[in-house]
């Protein structure tokens, strides 16, 4: 007797719908199969012997509590392939309906991009919570008078931001700062001791006062800057690293011209606490509230809405044109929703502040479809260590429940070293990130190298254009766009989008209307503060913005009287001088500052505080130490040379001369007006003020 012939497989939707529900709810009931798919029970009989006969769905005794479903149904290995192509079909779907939509919004449509293979399928349910650290609401308010009585640490900025991601998983599995172990691992070959993969040093670093005063086995109370209680650190390891060692096998180089290196030997303490977290509270952010999500809040999201690849987009700069039409690009390919993702933590020295930027992305998400696209801030404090550095933020990005993850051309560059070549080649990060993809469990996608062609008036990548000697290939690099918001220039719609640029101009007028700082460093009796009266009374004259000098001894005597001249008596006076001109800066005034300020990491610390707000130009006096003495009114040196004054720069104590200072002037032979006028006219060339 012949075999009877298989029942024929429903259309594709339908069939979709059975295998995602079979999928989904392999225990559920025939009545709730046929209710989440919208058909009758006699369908749906129908339907499952189809699948059966096809090998896609196999039947399995079932012994639950339900006496009359007496089976239950689950995808074979054939149905799961399967389901994955007619997923696939579906997406592709979905994208036309994308692509018509970017095309409404834009006025062209994208380009046809071939479908790639199906991201494998993580080990635990896609976004399904992970481990946070924190406590109960309950236990917190008992922990938090416990912690009132133990020593207690205030975080720095960089501190806060790490340990809010240690707190709310978004540095799973890290359960705390590291211990020595996981410290030497990471930094050796970017392994835990365990052996998972983690390329960053997450480590707490305190002053040597603090570290001699606890011990491992004691609990310290961690608090942020306003002394609230955030966590309690159980102390279990605590050493005095090699940051030579860390800053050539983390950042390549030991060069304080990378901004983490010089974090490293200049700001972070000398001495590393290791342990567990038990985290009380969250830090508070006052800002954009609405838009900033732990990894859990995401997943749920993402969960909610039925997102199932989801591509993310870091950035630390405002989006313009080219970003949008990479962003597209990118979930097309991998056939993803798209998160926007930018850092709004500790970035680069001179980078936009993110409150500017969070209102540039807000002024153009609009340019996304809705339905595909959400934006989430990220408090991470960047450390821009190139590829170790990708790949950490593909491992962030993964605890975040992203499952693609869009890498840069030189992703997390510092920009020059000190010999003025790349700390990194340009495709190295995407080099280390595809060398461990697989482990990090997230997907690159390559940044595309997007540039504006007149003739088709579209975006296109640069490394796809056949017909580069036919058509007018435009582009307009960061340093150029800076240079036109200094000057006041034109900023072309092809470039960027109207309301962005709107907003860079409100926080970055032209130069000629900006505060700046000017500071003077030389030795003592070098001219700095006979220079620094001139320019003074030179820029009252032109009037326009209030000029205040920062004289090193009018401020020894007005804000810094109760400080000696040791070296961290020194540091302070000057860190409190550029304080104040930092006020005066972002205020639009001009500060000028005299002080000696020997140090190189100290004067580098200031132009850093300062550059957040507006132009900073160092001005070494470098009048010969001989020279100096011979002019010494005060008798300064003749007693240095004595051993009556300990301490003093030039004879006991170094000058660090600097070697990138805007101006150098040499008042030996040279009248105080000729040299005041080589100022001004650095001044004029920078456009800070006008000819």
């Amino acid at each position: 007797m012949p075999a009877p012939t298989p029942a024929p497989l429903p259309e594709d939707d339908l069939l979709f719908r059975l295998l995602r529900q079979i999928d989904v709810a392999p225990e559920g009931s025939q009545r709730v199969t046929a209710q989440a798919i919208d058909v009758s029970l006699g369908r749906l009989n129908a339907l499952l012997r189809a699948v059966c006969d096809a090998g896609l769905v196999q039947i399995t005794a079932k012994n639950g509590p339900d006496r009359r479903q007496k089976v239950s149904y689950a995808l074979t290995p054939r149905g799961a392939a399967h389901k994955s192509k007619l997923a696939d079909q579906f997406l592709a779907r979905k994208f036309d309906e994308y692509n018509a939509l970017h095309a409404e919004l834009t006025g062209k449509a994208l380009s046809p991009t071939a479908l790639k293979n199906r991201t494998t399928t993580m080990a635990a349910p896609l976004h399904a919570p992970i481990p946070e650290l924190f406590v109960s609401y309950d236990s917190a308010q008992k922990l938090k008078v416990e912690a009132g009585e133990l020593p207690s640490w205030d975080l720095t900025a960089r501190q806060v931001c790490d340990l809010e991601l240690l707190m709310n998983g978004g540095f799973n599995p890290l359960k705390g700062f590291m211990g020595e172990a996981d410290y030497n691992g990471v930094v050796e070959n970017m392994r835990l001791e365990d052996g998972s993969l983690w390329p960053m040093p997450i480590t707490l670093d305190v002053s040597e006062a603090f570290a001699g005063g606890v011990e491992p086995g004691q609990d310290i109370a961690l608090r942020d800057a306003e002394g609230v209680i955030l966590a309690i650190l159980s102390i279990s390891d605590k050493w005095q690293p090699n940051k030579g060692v860390e800053a050539l096998r983390v950042y390549g180089a030991d060069d304080i011209a990378h901004p983490a290196v010089n974090y490293l030997h200049n700001v972070a303490g000398p001495i590393y606490l290791g342990g567990a977290i038990t985290g009380i509270q969250q830090p508070v952010h006052y800002d954009f509230r609405a838009r900033r999500d732990t990894p859990n809040e995401l997943r749920a999201y993402f969960r909610k809405l039925g997102w199932r690849k989801i591509v993310a987009f870091q950035t630390r700069n405002p989006l313009h044109r080219a970003h949008q039409e990479l962003t597209f690009r990118a979930a097309k390919e991998a056939q993803a929703n798209l998160l926007i993702h930018p850092v709004v933590g500790l970035t680069k020295p001179g980078d936009v502040d993110h409150f500017t930027r969070v209102r540039c992305y807000e002024a153009v998400l609009d340019q996304y479809p809705a339905a595909t696209t959400t934006m989430s801030l990220l408090n991470l404090a960047m450390r821009m260590a190139g590829p170790r550095e990708a790949v950490w933020h593909g491992l962030i990005r993964k605890n975040h429940g992203c499952t693609h993850f869009i890498v840069g051309r030189d992703h997390a560059g510092p920009g020059k070293n000190s010999a003025g070549e790349d700390f990194y080649g340009p495709y190295d990060a995407q080099d280390l990130f595809r060398e461990h993809q697989e482990e990090i469990g997230i997907e690159m996608v390559d940044f595309k190298h997007m540039v504006y062609v007149q003739e088709r008036a579209q975006y296109e990548p640069a490394d796809e254009i056949m017909d580069k000697d036919d058509v007018t290939i435009l582009n307009i690099s960061g340093t150029e766009l800076r240079r036109r918001l200094r000057e006041g220039l034109e900023i072309p719609e092809w470039f960027s989008f109207p309301q962005v640029v709107k907003e860079l101009r409100r926080t970055s007028p032209p130069r000629s209307n900006q505060g700046f700082t000017v500071f003077f460093t030389g030795l003592s009796g070098s001219g700095k503060s006979t220079i620094a009266n001139a320019i003074m009374v030179k820029l009252m004259e032109q009037g326009g913005r209030p000029v205040t000098l920062l004289d090193g001894d009018v401020v020894r005597k007005n804000l810094s009287s109760e400080l000696g001249f040791s070296k961290e008596h020194r540091d302070l006076n000057i860190r409190r001088i550029g304080y104040v001109a930092s006020e005066i800066t972002k205020n639009g005034g001009i500060a000028i500052c005299a002080p000696i300020a020997p140090y190189t990491a100290t004067r580098r610390a200031v132009r850093e505080e300062i550059e957040q707000f507006g132009a900073f130009i160092e001005v070494h006096v470098a009048t010969s130490l001989e020279e100096c003495e011979r002019r010494d009114r005060k008798g300064l040196y003749k007693l240095a040379r004595e051993g009556k004054i300990k301490e003093f720069t030039g004879i006991s104590d170094p000058y660090e001369a600097p070697t990138d200072a805007e101006q150098v002037v040499d008042t030996e032979g040279m009248d105080v007006d000729y040299c005041a006028q080589q100022v001004l006219l650095k001044l004029e060339s920078m456009g800070l003020i006008k000819a």
